[in-house]
C-alpha cells in the first residue's frame, strides 16, 4: 500500500492541472448536490409545518364595524368545527409588521396602522374542516380575502416538485459530466504509463495491483472534491438562513436552525457517493487498457 501511495503522490506531482481539473468538476457536482439537498429537504418541513397547521386567514375590508366581526365569530363558532379564533387588529398587525421588518426603517415609513387589515387567524378541530369555513367567510361581505392553508401546500408542493426535478436534471448531467472527465484525465495518466504497465504485465504483476494506483487516485480526486462542495455549499446554506430576513420569516419552523447533525450527515452522504464515483471512473479508465 506504501508502494502505492507513492505512486500516486507522483502522479498528482506530475500532472497538477489534470489534477486541479478533476477535482474542480467534482466541487461543482457536489457544490450544486448540497445546495438542492438542503432545498428539497426544507420544501419538505415547509410542506409537513403548514400541513401541521390547520388555519384559514381571513382578512376584513377597510370598513368593517367590530360588531360585524364579533357577528360572524359568534357564527364561526357555533358551528363546533373552530378550535380557535385569533383577532388580529390594525394595530397588532402594524406591530407584526414592525417586528418583521424592524431592520429596514424605509418599509416602516411607509406603512400605518390605517393601510393593515384586521384579521381572524382560525384554527379547526379537523383539517378537513378548513374548506367549509373558508367557503363560509368568504360569503361575508365584511370579508375581502381569504388565505387558506391548502392554497400555501400546493403552492409549496408544486415548488418543491419544480426544485426535485430541475435538481435531479442538473445533478444527473454534472454526474455524467464528472465520470467522463474523470475517466479521461485517468485514462490520460494511464496512456503515459503505458510501456511501464506492459513491463508490470510481462513480469506477472496481478491486474488488480496495476489497477490499485489509479483507482486510489480516483478516489482521491472524488473525496476531495466532494469534501470542498460540500462545506462550500453548506456554508452558502448557513449563511443565508442566518440572514435576519429569512430567519424572521421562516421563524417557528422546525428546520431552523438547520442542526449540525444534518450538515454533517449531507457531508458522509457525499464522500460515500464521491467514493462510488470515482472507482467507477477509474475503472472504466482501467478497463480500457487492461483489457485481458
Amino acid at each position: 500500500m506504501a508502494r502505492h501511495s507513492k505512486t500516486v503522490w507522483t502522479h498528482l506531482r506530475r500532472s497538477p492541472y489534470q489534477a486541479l481539473a478533476a477535482m474542480l468538476i467534482m466541487v461543482i457536482t457536489f457544490l450544486m448536490v448540497t445546495v438542492f439537498t438542503f432545498l428539497i429537504v426544507g420544501s419538505q418541513f415547509l410542506i409537513g409545518y403548514f400541513e401541521g397547521k390547520p388555519e384559514v386567514s381571513v382578512f376584513f375590508t377597510k370598513d368593517a364595524q367590530q360588531t360585524q366581526i364579533d357577528q360572524l365569530r359568534t357564527q364561526l363558532l357555533s358551528s363546533g368545527k373552530i378550535s380557535n379564533i385569533k383577532f388580529v387588529s390594525k394595530d397588532q398587525a402594524l406591530q407584526i409588521y414592525k417586528d418583521q421588518n424592524k431592520n429596514d426603517p424605509l418599509l416602516l415609513e411607509l406603512v400605518t396602522a390605517d393601510i393593515l387589515p384586521a384579521s381572524f387567524e382560525i384554527s379547526t378541530f379537523n383539517v378537513n374542516d378548513l374548506n367549509q369555513v373558508a367557503q363560509t367567510v368568504k360569503s361575508s361581505p365584511i370579508v375581502s380575502e381569504v388565505v387558506f392553508q391548502k392554497d400555501v401546500v400546493s403552492t409549496l408542493t408544486a415548488w418543491t416538485s419544480g426544485i426535485r426535478q430541475v435538481g435531479v436534471g442538473i445533478i444527473t448531467l454534472l454526474t455524467v459530466e464528472s465520470l467522463l472527465v474523470m475517466t479521461l484525465i485517468i485514462s490520460i495518466t494511464i496512456a503515459k504509463r503505458r510501456h511501464e504497465i506492459e513491463v508490470m504485465q510481462l513480469i506477472g504483476a496481478t491486474r488488480w495491483y496495476i489497477s490499485l494506483p489509479f483507482v486510489i487516485e480516483g478516489i482521491i480526486y472524488a473525496v476531495t472534491g466532494a469534501i470542498i462542495g460540500s462545506l462550500v455549499g453548506s456554508g452558502l446554506m448557513w449563511y443565508y438562513t442566518s440572514t435576519p430576513y429569512i430567519a424572521s420569516f421562516l421563524t417557528g419552523i422546525p428546520f431552523l436552525p438547520i442542526p449540525w447533525t444534518f450538515y454533517v450527515m449531507v457531508l458522509v452522504a457525499n464522500m460515500w457517493f464521491a467514493l462510488i464515483l470515482g472507482f467507477c471512473a477509474s475503472m472504466l479508465a482501467v478497463n480500457r487498457y487492461l483489457r485481458d
